[in-house]
Formats: C-alpha cells, sequence, structure tokens
C-alpha cells in the first residue's frame, strides 16, 4: 500500500491491516481503505488528495491546540499548551496550566470537553444468577410474550439469586411489522414499549370495569411461536384506549424522550425507515421537523414514562441482590430507526458494522447496524455515548456489553461493498471505558463485557485491569492448543461464567446434537454432516469425560444429571459471577438464536416450554438455584 495512504489511514485510525482469526496478519485492499476514509469525510481518491488530507490531520494534530475531548484517569496529570479557563463540573471555574488533582466528572477546559474517569471499578462481588430471555417468560398475566411485570415476579420467586442477566430491552420503532431480534434496535436510550404490563399502569387502574372488560379482552394467547406484532397491535389499542385518562406530562421536561416520541410519531405517518421520508422530514434539526405538530408525540412520550415506571419497579424489586437487575447493550442500531435519525450527525453514513471473514463465516459479517463516528465523538464531548449510558444505567445493577471489543475497534463494511472488503476503524478505548467506568460507578452497578471470539490480549488485559468481568462460557473454555476443556480451576476470576450463550446450543440441546441436526437441516454446516457429527461427539465426550474428572458424573449421566454437573462445574470455578439459563434447567433443546438464520429459523420467536408459575417450580429449577446459592460467597474489594 502507498505510504502516504497508510499514514493517512493511521491518522483516522483506519486499519491498513490485521491479525484473522488464524492470528495470520492480513493486508487491507486500499480500496476498501479509500472507501472507509471517504465515510469519515476524507478525500483519499487521489495524489493530491491524500496530500492535502495529510496536511489537514498534521493541522488538526499540532501541539498548541487541544482536542474536541481530553480524558485523564483519576490521580493522572496533562500540560496544556499556555493558561486555560477550566470548569469543573460543579460550575467552579479557575486558570490553569496543568490538569492534576481533579474530581471525577465532566468538565471544561477552554471549551474542549474534560472527562475524569476511574482508574477502576470496585471489585463485584461473588455471586450468581440468572440468564433470562424476558420474551421467552410468560404467565397467565402476559400478553404472548414475557414482561416487566413477569421480571418482577421472577425476581421475587428466583431463589436466592444475586442477579439476573437480561437480553436487551432496547426500543423498537413502535409500526407494523416489529422486528424480532433485540441486536438491531431502533434506539439503545429507549426501553421496548412490548414488555410494558397493561394491568400495571396507573390509567388501567383507574379504569372502569367495562373499559377494562374491553382491555383485558385484547390479550393475546401465548402461541408456540412469539408474534411480536400482534403482542404490539394488542398493546397499542389498549394503551390508545387508557390514554384519555392519562396525566399529560409536558414535553420540554426531557427533550431527549419528545425527540424520540416525535420519531414515533412521524414513523406512524410516513413509515419506520426514515431515510425513505419526504426530504424536508429527514434531519431532526430541519424546520418541517420542528414545525410538525401531533398529539401522537405526547402519547408515546407517555408510553415511555410508563416503561420507565415499570423498569424501576423491576430494579426495587431486585433491591436486595448484591448486583440486581443486568441489562444487555447491543453493540449498534438499525441504521433506518430513531437514533439513526437523531443521532446522524455521531454515525458513520452508509456503514455497516460486522466481523471481517473467519472458519464459520468465510465471507465475513455484515450485521447491518450503524456504527459511532470516532471523530465526531471527540469533537461533540461523546455527548450521544454518555447519554445512551446514562439512560441505561437509570434501571440496571449492571451492563452487559455486547462485542466488547468494539469499544476498542469495529469492522466497517462501505457501500457497495462486500463484508469480506471492510476493515477495522479504531476508536479511543481510554474514552470508550474510562467513561463506560464513570457513569457505571455513578450508578453503583457492574460491567461484564462479552469478550468471546477473535479478542486481542490487552482488551482481556485492560478489562481486568478496570474491574469489568469478562465472559467465560463452557463450551470455549479450553486450551485451545490441546482442545481440552480448562478444569473448573483454570478459569478466571474476573468473569461471568456460563454453560452457554443465545448464539450457542442450549446444554440439552448439545448433549443430544440438537445444533448438528438443525444446521444440516438448514444447509448452515461449514463442512460434511459427517464431519460435524464426528466433532460433536468427540466435543460431547470430552464434556463428559471433564465432569467425570472432578467426579461430578458416572459413565452414562440422564441429561438432568449432566445438566446439573455442568452447573456443579461452574460453581467450582474462581469466577467472580456465576449465572444459569432457564433453557438449560429446563431442558429445552432449541436455542434462542441461531447465527447466520434469518427467516430459516425462529429466532428469538421460541417461548419457554413451561410458564412462570411451572418454571420456578421445576425441580432442576430448584436444584440449580440451591447448589448454587451454597456457592462461597465474597464482599466487594476494592
Amino acid at each position: 500500500m502507498d505510504a502516504k495512504l497508510e499514514a493517512l489511514a493511521t491518522a483516522y485510525g483506519v486499519a491498513t491491516r490485521y491479525e484473522n482469526f488464524q492470528r495470520r496478519r492480513t493486508e487491507v485492499t486500499p480500496e476498501s481503505v479509500i472507501g472507509v476514509l471517504g465515510v469519515l469525510g476524507v478525500d483519499a481518491g487521489t495524489p493530491e488528495a491524500i496530500d492535502a488530507a495529510l496536511a489537514a490531520a498534521r493541522h488538526r494534530d499540532r501541539a498548541d491546540r487541544l482536542p474536541g475531548t481530553i480524558v485523564l484517569r483519576a490521580g493522572q496529570r496533562r500540560a496544556l499548551p499556555g493558561p486555560a479557563e477550566l470548569t469543573l463540573e460543579d460550575g467552579t471555574s479557575r486558570t490553569v496550566e496543568v490538569l492534576a488533582d481533579l474530581p471525577l466528572g465532566w468538565h471544561t477546559v477552554d471549551g474542549s470537553t474534560l472527562v475524569v474517569v476511574p482508574e477502576r471499578l470496585p471489585r463485584p462481588p461473588q455471586t450468581w444468577g440468572w440468564m433470562l430471555q424476558l420474551y421467552a417468560l410468560h404467565s397467565d398475566d402476559s400478553w404472548g410474550m414475557g414482561d416487566l411485570g413477569d421480571l418482577r415476579t421472577f425476581v421475587r420467586e428466583c431463589g436466592d439469586a444475586g442477579l439476573v442477566l437480561l437480553n436487551p430491552l432496547h426500543a423498537v420503532t413502535p409500526v407494523r411489522p416489529v422486528p424480532a431480534s433485540p441486536y438491531s434496535p431502533s434506539s439503545r436510550r429507549f426501553a421496548n414499549p412490548l414488555y410494558l404490563r397493561i394491568a400495571d399502569t396507573t390509567e388501567y387502574r383507574k379504569a372502569g370495569v367495562a373499559l377494562r372488560a374491553r382491555i383485558d379482552a385484547l390479550r393475546p394467547a401465548t402461541g408456540a411461536l412469539i408474534d411480536y406484532t400482534a403482542v404490539w397491535d394488542a398493546k397499542l389499542a389498549a394503551l390508545e384506549l387508557l390514554w384519555p385518562l392519562a396525566e399529560r406530562a409536558g414535553l420540554d421536561e426531557d427533550p431527549g424522550l419528545t425527540d424520540f416520541a416525535r420519531f414515533c410519531a412521524l414513523a406512524e405517518e410516513y413509515g419506520p425507515d426514515w431515510r425513505e421520508w419526504p426530504a424536508e422530514l429527514r434531519r431532526p434539526d430541519a424546520p418541517a421537523v420542528l414545525a410538525y405538530r401531533s398529539e401522537r408525540i405526547a402519547f408515546h412520550a407517555w408510553i415511555q414514562r410508563l416503561v420507565e415506571e415499570q423498569l424501576d419497579a423491576a430494579r426495587e424489586a431486585a433491591a436486595g441482590m448484591p448486583v440486581g437487575i443486568v441489562h444487555d447493550l447491543a453493540v449498534g442500531i438499525d441504521p433506518a430507526g430513531a437514533d439513526g435519525w437523531l443521532l446522524q450527525d455521531s454515525l458513520a453514513p452508509g456503514v455497516r458494522a460486522g466481523a471481517p471473514p473467519d472458519a464459520f463465516n468465510q465471507l465475513g459479517q455484515d450485521w447491518g447496524l450503524a456504527a459511532w463516528r470516532p471523530d465526531t465523538l471527540i469533537e461533540t464531548g461523546y455527548a450521544a455515548y454518555r447519554d445512551m449510558l446514562r439512560r441505561i444505567f437509570r434501571h440496571a445493577g449492571g451492563l452487559r456489553v455486547d462485542h466488547v471489543a468494539g469499544l476498542w475497534r469495529l469492522w466497517w463494511v462501505p457501500r457497495e461493498m462486500g463484508a469480506a472488503e471492510g476493515t477495522y476503524v479504531h476508536y479511543d478505548p481510554e474514552a470508550m471505558l474510562g467513561i463506560l467506568a464513570l457513569e457505571a460507578q455513578r450508578a453503583g452497578a457492574v460491567v461484564i463485557g462479552e469478550d468471546l471470539g477473535t479478542v486481542l490480549p490487552e482488551m482481556t488485559e485492560t478489562l481486568e485491569r478496570m474491574n469489568m468481568l469478562g465472559s467465560s462460557v463452557l463450551w470455549f473454555t479450553r486450551d485451545w492448543d490441546t482442545g481440552e476443556f480448562r478444569p473448573s480451576t483454570g478459569y478466571r476470576r474476573n468473569a461471568l461464567a456460563s454453560i452457554s450463550t443465545h448464539d450457542l446450543p442450549t446444554a440439552a440441546g448439545f448433549l443430544a446434537g440438537e445444533q448438528v441436526e438443525v444446521r444440516a437441516k438448514l444447509g448452515q454446516l461449514a463442512g460434511t454432516v459427517e464431519q460435524e457429527w464426528a466433532t460433536w461427539r468427540a466435543d460431547r465426550d470430552a464434556l463428559l469425560e471433564l465432569l467425570r474428572s472432578e467426579g461430578l458424573v458416572g459413565d452414562d449421566p440422564a441429561p438432568a444429571e449432566a445438566v446439573l454437573a455442568m452447573h456443579e462445574f461452574l460453581a467450582r470455578t474462581p469466577c467472580r459471577l456465576v449465572t444459569a439459563s432457564l433453557y438449560d434447567v429446563l431442558l429445552e433443546r432449541r436455542q434462542p438464536n441461531l447465527p447466520g438464520t434469518f427467516d430459516e429459523y425462529p429466532n428469538w420467536r421460541i417461548p419457554l416450554g413451561a410458564d412462570l408459575s411451572e418454571v420456578v417450580a421445576d425441580p432442576l429449577f430448584r436444584r440449580v438455584a440451591k447448589l448454587l446459592g451454597e456457592r462461597p460467597g465474597a464482599e466487594p474489594e476494592l
């Protein structure tokens, strides 16, 4: 690659090479680098353009200019180019030449954002809990899928658990058809109204007998698969009946919420993809948008307030837990959705986040998700990122960050290129993780990073240093030189341990080879069917041998015995957090999501085979809760 193009790419954090899944150096094509630079507004199409862009980058980075954001760890010092006006978060100001001995928080210095972040978080307690796909839970009181009322009941009856880890509850665009995946949200700053328990709203309690009867008659039954559109149709009809009973709140109380509600109202009128709206409506600050008036804005703001109240109630129900409710942060958003419209200046236009080629996805992965622009985050003081975290931490005792490597770098796929033609774009981990730590510490929350797959050593080491937990999954925790499963004593301490994840086989499914059978039927196998069955048998036998070596099973354990032994194995690990999945303790065979499929498999739509009352009474559920509850605990270490 041309040296000047390489220097320009480095100046903007665009990778020109990377280590692939086999740890081999892989060169990125000049065309991909030029395409990604173009997304960042940098013309690299000619030698003259590259020279001009390099000169602009040198001007941007000159020593006498403060960047848009300065990040300091607690106790760090930084000399300034000259005297500057420092304004602390509490409003006090003074002139300084050196930034030192500053309190944690958000400050300004000569117009630049200065954020002082913790060196590390307090160490989380040692405890256990449940992994819960909330939509899959259901009861006599929920409408076709699990809801926040079910969550409160589960928290009260789930044994002496210390945490409940949820799937993402991010907002969808509330129009038909409603998407199933919780990992392609319309907004990560607001919540999904499909999880609202209608009967728990103040307005339902105020309603007369006849109105309640009309609303109750709308309730959809739990089917073999979850129909999100039918659930939303029913809840929307109920909410419209209750709207006349609602107390109107001022739309100026939370401008961000009002902006989101305005998007929802416009989406109802013009469709769910703002990129297809009339041109005069495609920017949230456009005159036509600011002049737009509709009662539906207040209606959608009210719905979000109802969801917020029920999220607060769930957190209060978990107040006695050492950790509490742990929310899940999706790696990105649907570019057609609310945040794609509202935050478009902070997002890379036309880019789709994904992953480079690997053994299972030889053409790479295109997740279709929007990605932050690192340069805009810096120039705007990470305001959008901070706002997102603050809104989530209002209701969370912890946060799981999906694909935590994305806080360091993310694979960008430019327009009109395939997934394999992308490249990594780097973010500032001092800022991304530091701000995450600051907002988590202020909320008293723990942070868990999903650091599975191809993760650089520096990423795991940084999580460890900052007391952010990693993820240790039984299926993956092996000595990869030999392929052997690690013993329980070989697990890392600063981690959340689990048998599986939502993207992997359940415990009973793995023991039965369900994943091979299903993927074979759908044509999703990387090798031949015979090779896959042979690999599965070797993995199953190796896992059972691991359990036998620790004295947890005999020669031919029944599925329930083997699943209980897997949990006892996790209980022996030094991991600070150990979790059990309802899919595993109920011996469900189907996994929630089968990566690489869309309509071929019912991803995110499979309800549990037992209702809530049956779940908490299930013998294996109670045995696992007792087993994990007897695991030695530990006070948080400072």
